[in-house]
């Protein structure tokens, strides 16, 4: 196993592959300006702002997958505003949760009766803190 977002299992093995590339995490910081008279305004540190992160999962059905149905599991999270947990090997991601920010379906080939043999869904999520003061 490569790691989960909720019940979502990144993994490879000879029955199934389903995995992601292009990972990429983004973070930042607040700032306030404070304006002064005759001067440059003054910088203040806020704090942390909450993570992004992006990647792309590449769906084949000669991998041991139904591209159709996990595009949609995607798709179904995100419209709930479910958040879970994000692990790539044994490490947590983030201080708390992620939550679902937008899902992009890309359907590759598609077959008689709409079955579609291989896609790519794009996935943005956003850290998600439940407790105000969480660290």
């Amino acid at each position: 196993m490569i790691g989960f977002f909720g019940d979502i299992i990144f993994e490879t093995s000879d029955k199934r592959i389903v995995t992601f590339t292009g990972f990429q995490r983004d973070a930042g910081s607040r700032w306030s300006k404070h304006d002064v008279i005759g001067a440059k305004p003054s910088s203040e540190f806020i704090g942390p702002d909450l993570d992004t992160i992006s990647f792309s999962v590449n769906l084949n059905g000669f991998n041991g997958v139904k591209p159709r149905i996990e595009m949609d599991r995607w798709l179904r999270k995100e419209r709930a505003g479910e958040v879970a947990p994000l692990v790539i090997g044994d490490s947590y991601l983030g201080v708390d949760k992620w939550r679902i920010s937008s899902v992009s379906q890309m359907w590759g080939v598609v077959l008689n009766r709409g079955e579609v043999l291989s896609g790519k869904v794009d996935i943005e999520l956003e850290e998600y803190i439940e407790r105000i003061g969480s660290r």
